[in-house]
């Protein structure tokens, strides 16, 4: 035990010494403030980037300068980073191929997404020192595409949870505000992108992973449906976890580079480089014009309704979207609640003991993780009659529904929860304007689902103990496997976000979760939506983000980011 301990110990500060050793060992350049040159170069979007290097009036060593140099600004105030590439990847960028459609480009990766040379230690200590023999599919299409990856980013312990820390690394900060976690697990991704460290950077999302850090952070991101975008090559806590598949994802600083992004993989063709990608070439979509679009929105998941800064933004969507002759209703379909009970057995079928398989005497765990494997390890009696107290004598059969199932699985059991997953799947299709299945909505169908990307705005440092439990608007489309894009459309406003002193909690996960929740303290930060779309309707979702950004703006409603 002693011995696990101080090799872990050991591990910790030789990692973060070799972070700190790579940032002081870059030429003084990218020690020196930015120039206003170079404030104007990280303005621009990374259409003009490529632009510019294609046409050689802009270097790739100039660009990687620029974006070093902030990202170091946002290593110092926000603690985002894990593997600092810079230095090589200067030489990536002498030999960049200047004619790709991503020329020049820096982009950040997730801890977990496998750089040849670099670890891939996922915060844990016993994964440091341990460099990956090979560049990851994404990896290998962004360097013939001209791009420069450049840093990896911070992901919390186990990957399941929305605050981004861990003993090797250290704990991430919002951007926005100090003490508030920037999401989770892409949550460095989202802080570095926030702070405008870079434009364009890949997460991944298994249960909220690329959304809730842009919501929380300000930023945005479309997770993909699985098969649309590589995921091979990297890193996992619970390999071989296909129940709720997980997929990489691409997060940006504005929309427009989401969209160049997006376009400039596809024309890369990454089912070329990637086994798990389907051929299906990036389609040309134009919303409907000779009537209006359908919003389905989901305002309650039944479990922790949206807190007031929430609900304003998604309010404010709506209103401009029917100003503008579209057509809003509240969506109608399955129990969101049944695709969180389906999920949180999935995620945790091998009563997590894959991801916590590697950790060392007393590292440090994430506070909900700590709860959930708690509940795991108790015997299956006793949280049968937790679950009937919590039913009958404290009416509530919210949490009791959860507690009642969760505990390792069977491969029987695994098989008959694939089975709901499935049925579910099947359910929900129907929800869709034209689609031809049995019990179909047909022209009363949906074009888009609306909804909040998480109950809360950022959580406060130690949220995630309670948190956990309320992943349910994240997690659903993950259940589902729908296209699902987030982007930032407000702050927290200590006036109007105020919790009503009416405010009674349904369930205890609802009253934990509101326990967090003071629209004072938030002031300031993030609010986002959640576009949805059907399964491998990437750019639909895209254009439908577009819409709503177009006519925030037309309102005068743009959301404004951190300033340089």
């Amino acid at each position: 035990m002693l011995f696990s301990y101080l090799a872990h110990r050991r591990a910790c500060l030789n990692k973060r010494q070799e972070r700190e050793e790579r940032i002081a060992s870059l030429p003084q350049a990218y020690h020196e403030p930015l120039s206003l040159e170079e404030k104007r170069l990280l303005s621009q979007p990374i259409s003009s980037i490529v632009h510019a290097v294609q046409t050689s009036s802009l270097s790739p060593v100039d660009v990687l300068l620029a974006y070093g140099k902030r990202t170091i600004q946002a290593q110092a105030q926000t603690n985002c980073l894990t593997e600092v590439m810079i230095g090589e990847a200067e030489k990536w960028a002498r030999t960049a191929i200047r004619s790709g459609p991503l020329a020049g480009v820096p982009v950040s990766l997730k801890d977990m997404i496998g750089v040849k040379g670099y670890d891939s230690s996922l915060g844990y200590s016993a994964f440091t020192n341990a460099p990956v023999p090979n560049d990851a599919p994404i990896v290998r299409l962004l360097h013939d595409a001209g791009a420069i990856p450049f840093v990896k980013t911070n992901v919390p312990l186990t990957l399941y949870s929305y605050e981004t820390t861990n003993d090797v690394f250290g704990v991430t900060e919002n951007p926005h505000k100090r003490g508030y976690s920037p999401g989770g697990s892409s949550g460095g991704e989202s802080a570095l992108l926030a702070f405008g460290g870079s434009r364009i950077g890949i997460g991944t999302d298994v249960a909220g992973s690329v959304r809730v850090p842009s919501h929380y952070s300000g930023v945005y991101a479309i997770k993909s449906s699985t098969q649309r975008f590589p995921k091979t090559g990297s890193a996992a806590t619970v390999p071989g976890q296909e129940g709720i598949a997980g997929v990489q994802s691409p997060m940006a600083k504005s929309l427009e580079d989401l969209e160049t992004f997006w376009r400039a993989v596809f024309q890369m063709k990454p089912w070329e480089y990637d086994h798990s990608v389907i051929n299906l070439p990036w389609r040309e979509v134009h919303l409907p014009l000779d009537r209006p679009i359908r919003w389905g929105v989901l305002w309650d998941d039944g479990v922790v309704a949206p807190s007031p800064a929430c609900l304003r933004a998604l309010k404010m969507v709506t209103d401009v979207l029917a100003k503008h002759g579209h057509e809003i209703v509240t969506l109608n379909s399955p129990r969101p609640y049944e695709g969180l009970q389906i999920a949180s057995q999935l995620l945790f079928a091998d009563g997590g003991k894959l991801f916590s398989k590697p950790f060392h005497t007393f590292e440090t765990i994430p506070a909900g993780i700590t709860t959930a494997l708690r509940a795991l390890r108790h015997p299956r009696f006793v949280k049968k009659i937790y679950a009937w107290y919590l039913r009958y004598i404290r009416r509530d059969p919210v949490y009791a529904g959860l507690v009642e199932n969760f505990h390792e699985k069977t491969v029987q059991e695994c098989y008959k929860l694939v089975a709901q997953r499935e049925d579910y799947r099947v359910r929900w299709f129907t929800v869709w304007r034209g689609v031809q299945a049995r019990g179909s909505s047909g022209d009363n169908g949906v074009d888009f689902i609306l909804t909040v990307p998480n109950a809360l705005p950022a959580v406060p440092h130690g949220g995630m103990r309670h948190g956990w439990k309320a992943c349910g608007y994240a997690v659903l489309f993950n259940v589902l496997d729908y296209s699902a894009g987030v982007m930032p459309i407000t702050r927290v406003n200590k006036m109007t976000d105020k919790l009503p002193s009416s405010f009674r909690a349904r369930n205890a996960i609802e009253r934990n979760n509101y326990s967090m929740y003071n629209a004072e303290a938030m002031d300031g930060l993030p609010v986002g939506v959640q576009v949805v779309g059907r399964r491998l309707d990437e750019e639909r979702v895209l254009e439908g983000m577009k819409l709503i950004h177009g006519l925030m703006a037309d309102a005068g409603l743009t959301y404004q980011g951190i300033p340089l």
